[in-house]
């Protein structure tokens, strides 16, 4: 008898992409509010908008890595795979998001 195992990547984690975003979107709301920084959520939707170059890291709650860039300045999104809770950090403020 042969057994094959086959294994995929998600097709969630390729979309797994930060977008420009042009226009504001309704649905948002603030999470984080610094002078150069600020955190929203929308559905399934992380918006991030700084006046310069960001490193973030996106975690789900048990504390894998979803993502990992560095943001230009502006407004940015990231749709999330999944609703749920996940770890945002940003420099040194972290926070907690629900989508």
């Amino acid at each position: 008898m042969i057994v094959a195992l086959i294994t995929a990547a998600p097709a969630a984690a390729a979309s797994n992409k930060w977008e420009t975003l042009k226009t504001e979107r309704a649905d948002a709301k603030t999470v984080v509010k610094e002078t150069e920084l600020e955190i929203k959520t929308a559905s399934s939707t992380i918006i991030v908008t700084s006046n310069h170059n960001v490193q973030i890291k996106i975690f789900t709650i048990l504390g894998r890595l979803l993502n990992s860039e560095t943001l230009p300045p502006g407004t940015n999104q990231l749709t999330l795979p999944a609703h749920g809770v996940y770890i945002v950090k940003i420099g040194n403020i972290t926070c907690k998001v629900a989508v």
